[in-house]
């Protein structure tokens, strides 16, 4: 251990003579810990938010989506999808419809999105049979018979509703709803909108209100048959191994496909979200960060007073041949050692506190009789957090940069110092 290190570690310990400045300092440290501490949990809670959102929005829509440019829909997706399977990465690929529809149920209509899927590959791309309540996602192409439409000879194409539309609707599986096309038909008697009945063969909920309230699942012949499609689809959807890489992989089936095709991945898709979400959390470490600042100004105030407490020391250091860097490097190694101290602390705490964060928000929960989280505002059963760990290592970083630059002004006072002045009057 250097003489430097050794003299800056005695002047931060409690003496009597310096009981004031000792407690000075375990404030700044104390200070320090907090502002890691705060920063850790919050940008633990705010990255568990975003992953827990992206989780619920692939959860629904797929990783990457392929469409026509030419309107009116893609005819040969059969053979697209054959090519698209061939980029590596690539896990499944499935046709798909989407349109907008009237729904009706007595006195009851809503206008919904809704989506015709293959039933037989849509479980390959979406998480929709995981997120079923109620019913079988086999059931869109043919619903369960009923013995009134058994004894019609009527066969029946099924939907499925997301919770909130469902119950906005006021029905329940097996219910016969109306499903109005908004394009329309000229016959004898005029221009007739496009009414198929379908039954309600599931509920799903993806625990995200935007879904569950204005989202339909149908079949893709259903929808071909409604929408007046023919053979056609409206693309293509894709799952990938790895949903990080999405973007390139999105590039790659663009360079395979050539310029008909448009070809999205689900951050291009939702890129406003998710850049909202990150400036959020650019904002919060920015605002935490100054925790950290109000804690270094105590470091500068503490250790002014160590070199004004200290100034015969210093004097007589420089005499026995101490330099200027020496002199500096003494004190600058006292903010380090509470920058260092204080981050370690907070460091510990969060780490502590992100892994146990339900169950201490549970114990406020019980000991002020609050819910603060309730399941039918956020959507959420937990509150979701997870340690980034390039994020802690930033935090730690910018805790120990700031102590550390807090120190050099006091300690270039420090190396200032005149001997004769320190000693004139002892």
């Amino acid at each position: 251990m250097s003489y430097e290190l050794r003299i800056s570690w005695r002047h931060l310990c409690s003496r009597k003579s310096q009981k004031f400045i000792s407690l000075i300092t375990f404030i700044s440290m104390g200070g320090v810990a907090l502002g890691v501490m705060a920063l850790i949990v919050v940008i633990a809670v705010m990255t568990g938010f975003g992953q827990n959102l992206r989780d619920k929005i692939l959860g629904t829509n797929s990783h990457v989506v392929v469409t026509a440019l030419i309107p009116g829909g893609m005819e040969d997706y059969e053979n697209v999808i054959s090519h698209v399977k061939t980029v590596p990465h690539i896990q499944d690929a499935a046709p798909f419809i989407l349109q907008q529809v009237m729904l009706t149920f007595g006195r009851r209509s809503a206008g919904v999105v809704v989506r015709g899927v293959d039933p037989e590959r849509e479980g390959n791309i979406s998480d929709l049979q995981k997120n079923l309540i109620e019913g079988k996602l086999v059931y869109l192409d043919s619903a369960p018979p009923r013995p009134s439409d058994e004894a019609a000879g009527i066969q029946r194409k099924g939907i499925i509703l997301g919770k909130e539309l469902a119950r906005s609707l006021g029905v329940y599986t097996g219910d016969i709803l109306g499903m109005m096309s908004p394009s329309v038909r000229m016959t004898p008697l005029g221009i007739i909108p496009k009414l198929k009945m379908v039954e309600v063969v599931g509920i799903f909920e993806s625990k995200m209100y935007e879904y569950d309230s204005n989202l339909a699942f149908i079949s893709l012949s259903s929808a071909q048959s409604l929408f007046s499609l023919e053979n056609r689809v409206t693309g293509i959807e894709i799952k990938v191994d790895d949903i990080d890489s999405a973007g390139q992989i999105a590039a790659e089936i663009r360079d395979k496909l050539g310029r008909s095709y448009f070809v999205r991945d689900w951050m291009n898709m939702n890129r406003n979200l998710f850049s909202a979400l990150k400036l959020e959390k650019v904002t919060m470490f920015i605002i935490l960060i100054l925790i950290i600042l109000v804690a270094a100004f105590n470091i500068i105030s503490t250790l002014f007073m160590v070199v004004m407490d200290k100034g015969k020391d210093i004097a007589i250091l420089k005499s026995m041949g101490a330099t200027r860097g020496s002199i500096m490097r003494i004190f600058s190694m006292q903010g380090l050692i509470i920058g260092v101290c204080g981050t370690a602390l907070g460091c510990i705490a969060g780490f502590t506190i992100v892994p146990n964060l339900n169950e201490i928000v549970g114990f406020i929960e019980v000991i002020f009789n609050i819910k603060a989280f309730p399941s039918d505002v956020y959507y959420l059963d937990k509150l979701p957090s997870q340690i980034q760990w390039l994020d802690s290592f930033m935090i730690i970083v910018f805790s120990i940069l700031i102590c550390y630059l807090a120190s050099l002004y006091p300690a270039w006072r420090a190396s200032r110092l005149d001997p004769v002045d320190g000693l004139r009057y002892e």
